[in-house]
């Protein structure tokens, strides 16, 4: 995956400013309402630009609001089967702490539609209707090989815990910054809107003292 230059990803932003300067108003009204307000825009520069350009990384990537969820498709591989995938994406649970990072999705409007004229058993289950697509969950629970993250998979709901990702989890930055962000302020619930892709923050001032502590130790 290539890294990310943050001189780039500036030069990106602002020149995203000048042409979208309504964006600069968004933000402003969505701060005051304790939100941060992510145009879609920026979700499909980063698939365009940071997915790997691998046979197995995903390709012709899209990324659309359909509020609240958020639609993506892609081509995918999947045991040697070229798939289109589309699905819609509702973020249910936001649960952030020190020692798990714990996120619950329902997947709603699965869809995989094989390409070409494969004649490989996955192929010949999803031709003939014989897998299930509404409870993606179950079907991902059958993998021989789920990632760690992945700590909940029923029906078409799936739970993920980043914390269970070591190079997440052993990193001294993000417990650094979470000791800092967590006691004053945490993600409430995230939602699309108008192509945008809202991030609704809870605040909490009392913990303030708590925050300062924690940067002045981190000097």
């Amino acid at each position: 995956m290539p890294k990310p230059d943050p001189r780039v990803l500036a030069r990106t932003a602002g020149n995203y400013l000048k042409e979208h300067p309504e964006e600069i108003v968004r933000a402003l009204r969505s701060a005051l309402g304790l939100r941060a307000s992510i145009p879609m825009d920026a979700l499909r520069y980063l698939a365009r630009e940071f997915v790997p350009d691998n046979k197995k990384a995903p390709k012709d990537i899209v990324i659309e609001a359909a509020p609240p969820g958020v639609r993506i498709a892609a081509t995918v591989d999947a045991m040697g089967t070229p798939l289109r995938a589309s699905l819609i994406l509702h973020i249910e649970e936001i649960a952030i702490s020190l020692t798990e990072m714990r996120i619950g999705v329902r997947i709603e409007g699965l869809t995989l539609t094989v390409l070409g004229d494969s004649s490989s058993p996955l192929a010949g289950l999803l031709k003939s209707g014989a897998l299930d697509l509404s409870k993606p969950g179950n079907l991902v629970a059958f993998m021989p090989k789920r990632p760690p993250m992945l700590v909940e998979a029923k029906d078409d709901r799936l739970t993920l815990d980043l914390m269970k990702v070591p190079k997440i989890a052993e990193n001294p930055k993000v417990r650094r910054y979470l000791s800092i962000v967590l006691p004053v302020a945490s993600v409430r619930a995230i939602r699309t809107k108008d192509d945008h892709l809202d991030v609704h923050l809870k605040a909490n001032l009392g913990g303030l003292s708590q925050a300062i502590a924690a940067a002045r130790q981190t000097v």
